[in-house]
């Protein structure tokens, strides 16, 4: 599914979504993040900021603008520490008091593999992380947080990075960057766990949802047909690979340059990344092996 010119609301406006429900733009497009990144504000009166945003003042004095005389920002959620969802959480908290609350620090929720890898000197690649980043409150798998007329429940979503929730509001939810309807979320080594993301979309989808607000673009109004075209999406390209590695072994490289045959060359590193992911988490199923140790230069031989 590709990015649609349907939705490309104004930066800085605040659109209602559902009563008790908005939205705003942050001013921030680019190929990543798609229009921008939304932020949500929720509830009456005590209201939950979810995603604040990348550093702007223009969308913190929009967020701050789009509140009512009788409201007062209660709490501030951050999804996940990526440079475009997380770094005004800070300058908010200061203007409102309000405690940020996010499943941890920047590596929280890495995981065993993708650890080693990165103290093995594999960096990171895409969005950027936002290192400096310190939540007030860790928030636990299933946690439920409530205010006067809403209760959150945390859902830990790693895949697409170790520290990503998703926040449960009835049948809800507030998926960031996990489940977007524009595009494929990125899972991008050692950042991103391909394992994880695979699991966590099955734990969505065992639940019944009437729609899904992401990080980027319109709501997913048919949110388990999104998360069973996310798992086959994700199936077929690791068929791909494997019958790629039929013909012998490869290293991540080589097979993007094959799989990803119409993709324009400046989005090959980002293909690249995701064949890896695609790598690793088939040798952790024992489908494929390293040649040598586990790193991103390395040759993979297919083993079933």
């Amino acid at each position: 599914m590709q990015a649609s010119d349907d939705f490309n609301p104004v930066p800085g406006q605040a659109v209602i979504l559902a009563q008790g429900l908005s939205r705003v733009l942050a001013p921030n497009p680019s190929p990543m993040t798609y229009r921008g990144t939304n932020t949500y504000l929720l509830g009456e009166t005590d209201i939950a900021v979810i995603d604040p945003g990348p550093l702007s003042d223009a969308h913190l004095s929009a967020i701050l603008d789009a509140l009512q005389p009788n409201q007062r920002i209660s709490h501030i959620f951050v999804t996940h520490t990526h440079l475009d969802h997380s770094p005004l959480a800070a300058p908010l908290a200061i203007h409102t008091g309000a405690p940020i609350l996010a499943f941890g620090g920047p590596q929280a929720g890495r995981s065993a593999v993708m650890t080693e890898l990165a103290q093995n000197g594999f960096a990171g690649g895409g969005e950027g992380i936002d290192m400096d980043f310190r939540p007030d409150i860790e928030l636990e798998d299933t946690a439920c947080i409530s205010a006067d007329d809403w209760t959150l429940e945390v859902i830990h979503t790693p895949g697409h990075l170790g520290n990503h929730i998703a926040l449960a509001w009835g049948d809800v939810c507030f998926t960031a960057d996990h489940v977007m309807g524009w595009a494929s979320s990125l899972v991008s080594p050692p950042d991103g766990d391909l394992t994880d993301f695979m699991a966590a979309c099955h734990r969505l989808r065992a639940r019944e949802w009437s729609v899904f607000h992401p990080g980027h673009g319109a709501p997913v109004t048919e949110p388990n047909n999104r998360l069973e075209w996310l798992i086959q999406h994700r199936l077929s390209r690791e068929s791909q690979i494997l019958d790629e590695l039929i013909k012998g072994p490869a290293t991540a490289r080589q097979l993007a340059l094959r799989i990803y045959i119409d993709t324009p060359g400046a989005l090959l590193p980002a293909a690249e990344r995701n064949v890896f992911a695609h790598l690793v988490d088939l040798t952790g199923k024992a489908q494929v092996a390293p040649v040598e140790t586990l790193s991103a230069q390395s040759e993979f031989i297919r083993l079933s």
